[in-house]
């Protein structure tokens, strides 16, 4: 009888342990959901399974899904939709993902350690009614990244379960279900690691999470937010942009920066009394009141300055300088009287910009933009080349040494004003310092084209040639240059490139008549006259005056 009663009591002890351990892998169920990624055009592109990690929206899935996605919508457990707001990270190796849902959820705990080889786990599937869990063995785990755990199973997986979460005895989340693409395995990739995903600035970048056409979260640091907001104004897609815009307002209400850029959107597609109105919901909301009246001075500033021909009446240059002169008030930094000197520099009073302009260079704002701005207003003001050389000079000495990219936009208004002045061999050195400056940055076609033209005038035929190979390489279609290349090799007698080059210029402009011209002179210098009148008749046809004479003297 006693033996009985021991067995009873025992029976009951498993019984309950049975119970507890059931309801607590029950409870997870309550996280699960299920994933469905659409296409641009709104069709299904895939579906999948995932668990949430906390109660703010947080989640954790497979990958692949997204992939392609123009959005995407979650089910949870009780049946709620929930759009999918911001990626946060993701791993193509592992085919996993971290993201957040626009609602509140209820999250499952993770597993603060890994589970053993051998030890009983359950899978945990998605359903509406009663919780679908499966037990399953794990066969064997390896170790990445020092860290975290893979883990192997022997039970084969059910149909849509990718994505799903095993979870422990405990009810906490050990990994997420994955088939293995090399054989018949099923695997599952520690939910720590897909749970280390976290934002930075450069997130909004990342190669990744652009395979896919959600965007991606706002970081938690101020200094990362301030990166992504910035990052952002590069988006196409404007409906994206003023995601990140909304997002940044949302996480940081006191700062100016989130309704600056919203209030520079609106300017952009001229909704002017929109963007006054977050301007001045930005100065009643920010902690920061001078940065709010620069930054309104700078909205306006922009707007009158690239959309003057629509005007606005409660903005003017004038209103920018009041909001400008508020900011001083209330902090009285350089930076907000250099703000002053540009507005009146707008207005087109060179005098009492150049002034000011001169002033801050004598305060720790000093620096290389000081001086150029100065050389600007002397420019105006049509004062001697030398004042103007000389502030061009400080600009590039107040720079920091040796220089920099900082530096290159000085050297390259240096060179420019040596160019105006016919000092071209001044010129060519200044533009070349400018190249050197710039490396690994882009330069644009222009510029080559520009310093060919400086070095033919100090007959440097072959740097000239290397630079108008330069700029057709980066604007191969543009006529011009191929016109200068022939010219240019015409005028060290390479007959068969200036043929070559004045061809290709004909193809892409067949009514440019300097085309012609180059390719009727090459042609009669390199012994085909017949030809060569020919494209001389047709520059004539096309109207160009040198062609006649031309033909009167090669006949």
């Amino acid at each position: 009888m006693k033996k009985i009663i021991t067995l009873w009591i025992g029976l009951l002890i498993i019984v309950a342990g049975a119970k507890a351990q059931s309801s607590t892998v029950k409870n997870a169920a309550k996280s699960v959901f299920t994933l469905t990624t659409f296409k641009q055009d709104g069709s299904i592109l895939a579906s999948s399974r995932g668990v949430f990690v906390d109660n703010q929206g947080t989640a954790i899935s497979a990958w692949t899904p997204f992939v392609g996605a123009a959005r995407a919508v979650v089910v949870d457990a009780k049946g709620n939709k929930l759009d999918v707001e911001a990626l946060i990270g993701a791993n193509e190796l592992y085919d996993v993902c971290k993201f957040r849902v626009n609602g509140t959820t209820v999250g499952a705990p993770l597993a603060s350690s890994p589970a053993a080889s051998g030890s009983k786990v359950w899978l945990v599937g998605y359903s509406l009614k009663a919780p679908d869990i499966q037990s399953a063995t794990i066969k064997s785990v390896e170790t990445f990244m020092q860290t975290y755990t893979y883990y192997i199973f022997s039970t084969l997986a059910p149909d849509n379960a990718t994505g799903s979460p095993y979870v422990n005895q405990n009810g906490q989340v050990i990994g997420l279900l994955q088939l293995s693409t090399a054989n018949s395995d099923v695997c599952a990739t520690d939910a720590r690691f897909i749970n280390s995903f976290t934002l930075t600035g450069l997130s909004i970048n990342d190669p990744v999470l652009n395979r896919c056409g959600i965007r991606t979260g706002m970081p938690d640091k101020q200094e990362d937010a301030l990166l992504t907001l910035m990052l952002a104004n590069d988006r196409r897609d404007s409906l994206q942009r003023m995601g990140y815009v909304d997002a940044f307002i949302r996480k940081f209400p006191k700062l100016s920066d989130g309704y600056t850029a919203r209030a520079l959107s609106l300017v952009n597609s001229d909704q002017f009394s929109a963007a006054a109105t977050e301007m001045e919901t930005a100065i009643k909301q920010v902690d920061k009141k001078d940065e709010a009246h620069s930054s309104y001075a700078k909205v306006i500033y922009q707007k009158e300055m690239y959309k003057n021909d629509k005007p606005f009446t409660a903005w003017n240059l004038d209103k920018a300088l009041d909001e400008a002169r508020k900011a001083y008030e209330i902090n009285p930094q350089p930076l907000y009287l250099h703000q002053q000197a540009q507005i009146i520099y707008g207005k087109g009073d060179y005098q009492k910009a150049y002034d000011l302009f001169l002033s801050l260079t004598k305060t720790p704002l000093r620096n290389g933009e000081l001086y150029y701005e100065a050389a600007q207003c002397k420019s105006h003001l049509k004062a001697p080349k030398s004042e103007i050389m000389a502030l061009l000079d400080s600009a590039v000495v107040a720079c920091p040494q040796p220089l920099n990219s900082v530096a290159a936009p000085y050297v390259l208004a240096r060179g420019a004003e040596w160019e105006s002045v016919g000092d071209y061999r001044k010129a060519v050195a200044d533009y070349n310092l400018y190249d050197s400056l710039m490396l690994g940055r882009p330069i644009s076609s222009q510029f080559y084209y520009t310093r060919e033209q400086c070095e033919i005038k100090i007959r440097q035929f072959q740097q000239a040639l290397n630079d108008i190979a330069r700029a057709i390489l980066l604007t191969p279609d543009e006529p011009t240059y191929w016109a200068e290349k022939s010219s240019l090799h015409l005028r060290v007698n390479q007959l068969k490139e200036a043929i070559q080059s004045a061809r290709r210029c004909i193809e892409l402009a067949p009514d440019y008549a300097d085309g012609y011209v180059l390719l009727g002179v090459a042609l009669v210098q390199n012994k085909d006259k017949t030809a060569g009148l020919q494209a001389l008749q047709k520059a004539k046809d096309l109207g160009d005056s040198r062609a006649d004479d031309l033909i009167k003297k090669y006949k």
